[in-house]
């Protein structure tokens, strides 16, 4: 029944036109053509629904770059300075402003003139980026692409880190110099010194809030690179902040612990702590096998013996009478026992000098 069906509906089809075979080909670029005419509207109503990716850059990988940096300047200014070690003491000291913008600027043209990133960023895997191409649709679709700097942004970088911090510090220094601050008489001096410390404070108010606005956006570190526009992101997206903690919890342990000690032992008394550990010993010398004798403190034969009282053992003069005067409740090394007075020893006869 079905092979009857299909015979009848073969039956019934009418036969294929002719006119199609009737039509010319397409010529051989029509496609590549298409493709041409086409593309641009594509690629622009594909644009026009994408919008940047936002990405979070680490605050304190920007923050480690930074003080990165300033501890490869310190650096470099450390081996710089030993190779003048020969000359004349204090020459170098009056051009440290120099010297420290020549370091900069070393930095800045084999870093951020030659579109690099400086050593800190470099290591916390970071690069600059011209935030001003977000602004032009169709340069950045994802958090890590951008053109990197201008020449115009990279010239206005050094301008201000460079040479603005060198006039700064230039102009500080002269005007502390000359006593600008101090000139009752002369009141334009007075009134450049007042100026220079209004700037210095809205300088430091601005920068403040840079502070406060960037630990809460995370972009911008300082007012050059937000004026600039000149963005810190990350140089490759499959690299990790690879920084070890270990050696700087240690670092930070023992530089607490260090100055925890330098604070406490000038309040220590060796006489005290040792009298007082001294009951605790396991090895205690009888008083038989020790030699009287010799001091206690210097272990040396007294060359002007005298006598602490009460308990009389020998000492010499200069060691009892330092430590009494040190500590006012001293006692002896031998016994424990406070020394209230000194006394001479002299074969026969003897003279009594009492502490304070």
């Amino acid at each position: 029944m079905v092979l009857e069906a299909l015979a009848a509906a073969s039956s019934t089809a009418s036969p294929p036109s002719t006119s199609n075979f009737n039509l010319p080909p397409p010529p051989e670029d029509a496609w590549s053509r298409a493709y041409q005419r086409l593309h641009p509207r594509w690629k622009s109503l594909s644009h026009s629904h994408l919008s940047a990716i936002p990405i979070s850059i680490s605050k304190v990988n920007q923050v480690d770059a930074a003080r990165l940096d300033i501890e490869m300047s310190a650096m470099l200014k450390e081996q710089l300075v030993k190779v003048f070690a020969l000359m004349k003491p204090g020459m170098l000291f009056q051009y440290e402003a120099e010297l420290d913008a020549f370091l900069e600027f070393l930095i800045w043209r084999f870093s951020i003139w030659v579109d690099k990133p400086t050593p800190g960023i470099s290591l916390m895997n970071l690069r600059y980026r011209d935030e001003r191409a977000l602004e032009v649709p169709g340069k950045v679709r994802t958090g890590l692409e951008g053109p990197g700097l201008t020449v115009a942004q990279k010239i206005w970088y050094c301008v201000a880190t460079v040479g603005g911090q060198y006039m700064w510090t230039r102009l500080q220094s002269f005007s502390a110099f000359r006593r600008w601050g101090d000139s009752e008489q002369r009141t334009l001096a007075r009134r450049a010194w007042l100026l220079i410390q209004r700037i210095e404070g809205i300088y430091k108010a601005a920068a403040f809030g840079n502070l406060l606005i960037f630990l809460y956006t995370g972009r911008y570190r300082n007012l050059v690179e937000r004026v600039l526009r000149a963005r810190l992101v990350y140089g490759s997206p499959n690299m990790n902040r690879a920084v070890s903690f270990e050696y700087m919890n240690r670092q930070l342990v023992w530089n607490e612990f260090s100055e925890m000690l330098l604070l406490l032992l000038p309040l220590l008394n060796s006489s005290t702590v040792r009298n007082f550990l001294r009951p605790f010993s396991k090895d205690k010398p009888s008083s038989s096998a020790e030699d009287d004798s010799a001091c206690p403190i210097c272990l040396a034969n007294p060359t002007i013996p005298f006598l602490a009282l009460p308990c009389q053992h020998r000492y010499c003069y200069y060691c009892l009478r330092t430590r009494c005067m040190a500590a006012q409740s001293f006692r002896c090394s031998r016994c424990s026992e406070p020394v209230v007075a000194m006394q001479r020893h002299v074969e026969g006869t003897s003279t009594t000098n009492l502490k304070r």
